[in-house]
């Protein structure tokens, strides 16, 4: 069987080793500043299972300074681009920067679709059932402050947009949905507020019917990829949309190159397994190859709770309060596990902490392709561009349930003290988040990349639960298993 083409990994030794790619890349990223932690990464023999520590290292070692923290993200980004590449139909391999210059085939047409909705100026969030907006909305916020769901300056944030109603207009930026069928993605409250998305996804007509169903729904206009000789009615334009990122970087840059209007590249793109590095890289060619020629783009990420944190002071704070409340059982636990569940989620008085919430099921090759985009965020921030990178809550998505033991330990969460979200409440939120930083530049400015990324967290509560969450993930498991039994 043919292997894949498009972007790809490395050969070594004769193959394409994303473990071998995952090493070195990590190695790389950490050598500058913690040569140590660069020959620890380089040694390990079982790196499906002992990355964990490696990608934690990472975080660690970029706190020692601001320059740290993107010597770290610049290295990282450098190692994947030295060693990724682009397998053409033909068989012949070239360096991913090189792709742009490959023949980029027939060029995409662009077909636009007006909402018959009346655009929504206040913001309402889909909770529970119900749509909370104003006081009950603003007490939601607290609820969730108190419980350690959100950070603070998440609730501040949203409550800034909500006082400036007049931000969710978005008819002055081109919000470009890269993964537009994604449930996490903006796509349904930027049209629901009457701006302009644009949608890039793979050429699947079932998406794109779905995709076309929400447009007409709402206020806002979906512009879409098509094919040269696309209809224009719904059917006709479900068959002839879609852009391959894996295959047609070319033709995808060359088309968002040729829009009007300022830019937000949202990235917002999942694939299973390997692929999801390859995809997540061949958006990152794509951002970078963007903003080298318009100076007028901004970037969204939506970060992954379950990945490695610095966090506030405050959150240890939080975390230790709740530790020491539950002295008599955490401690019949323990001696029961042989000291193997429940341990402290900080040591006392860390500042800042470093939360490891990384799951081992979802594997290292969804470690690289989260933390990449992290890296890109950081070193895009750093040279002056506006970045929205939000740490968005566990989310009961699909991509989620299909995992046995997430879906278990999402479902056995709530005993300890972590709210999983639905999609819906979550989209919107993030949605308002991403609002909050292109009215703000990016946010207020932070002395380090970490402040960065804290900044705005809705983490669902995995920064401020007492237990270190790996610690506390097998009687999720086994709490969310009984549930479902019952």
């Amino acid at each position: 069987m043919a292997g894949p083409t498009g972007v790809v990994f490395p050969l070594t030794d004769g193959t394409r080793s994303t473990t071998a790619l995952g090493r070195a890349v990590v190695a790389d990223a950490l050598r500058a500043v913690d040569p140590v932690g660069a020959r620890s990464a380089e040694q390990e023999t079982n790196w499906r299972h002992g990355y964990l520590g490696h990608f934690r290292r990472l975080v660690e070692a970029g706190l020692l300074s601001r320059d740290a923290g993107v010597t770290v993200a610049r290295d990282g980004l450098a190692a994947l681009y030295a060693r990724m590449r682009v397998l053409d139909e033909g068989g012949a391999e070239h360096p991913l920067d090189e792709s742009f210059t490959l023949d980029a085939g027939q060029p995409l047409d662009t077909a636009t679709v007006a909402g018959a909705g009346e655009p929504e100026r206040e913001l309402a969030l889909p909770y529970h059932g119900q749509r909370l907006r104003g006081d009950e909305l603003r007490r939601r916020l607290d609820a969730w402050v108190a419980a350690g769901v959100i950070e603070p300056s998440c609730a501040e944030a949203v409550r800034a947009v909500m006082a400036n109603p007049d931000w969710l207009d978005l008819r002055d930026q081109r919000v470009v949905v890269l993964g537009a069928g994604a449930e996490m993605g903006p796509l349904p409250s930027v049209l629901r507020w009457g701006g302009d998305v644009v949608a890039v996804d793979l050429p699947r007509p079932d998406i794109w019917r779905r995709l076309l169903r929400t447009a007409h729904r709402y206020g806002g206009r979906l512009h879409l990829p098509v094919r040269p000789g696309t209809g224009d009615d719904d059917q006709a334009l479900a068959d002839g949309a879609g852009a391959d990122l894996l295959h047609r970087l070319p033709q995808v840059a060359g088309w968002l190159l040729g829009l009007d209007g300022r830019l937000v590249l949202g990235n917002y793109v999942y694939a299973d397994g390997a692929t999801n590095v390859r995809v997540a890289m061949a958006v990152d060619a794509l951002t970078r190859h963007v903003r080298r020629r318009r100076d007028d783009v901004a970037l969204a990420f939506l970060a992954t709770p379950t990945d490695v944190y610095a966090v506030p002071g405050e959150a240890v704070v939080h975390a230790d309060r709740g530790y020491a409340a539950r002295g008599l059982a955490r401690r019949s636990l323990r001696v029961l596990s042989g000291g193997r569940l429940l341990h402290r989620n900080y040591p006392p008085g860390a500042d800042p902490g470093v939360n490891d919430s990384l799951v081992p099921q979802q594997g290292p090759n969804y470690a690289l392709a989260k933390r990449l985009q992290r890296w890109r965020a950081t070193v895009a921030r750093d040279a002056g561009a506006t970045v929205s990178f939000k740490v968005a809550p566990p989310t009961r998505t699909r991509s989620v349930l299909r995992n046995r033991a997430l879906a278990a330990a999402y479902a056995g969460a709530h005993r300890f003290g972590i709210e999983v979200f639905e999609p819906a409440t979550s989209n919107t939120l993030m949605a308002a988040l991403l609002v909050h930083d292109l009215r703000t530049g990016g946010g207020p400015a932070q002395d380090h990349p970490w402040r960065d990324e804290a900044f705005g967290a809705a983490h669902g509560g995995l920064w401020r639960v007492p237990y270190a969450p790996r610690s506390a993930l097998g009687l999720a498991v086994l709490l969310g298993l009984g549930a479902a039994r019952g």
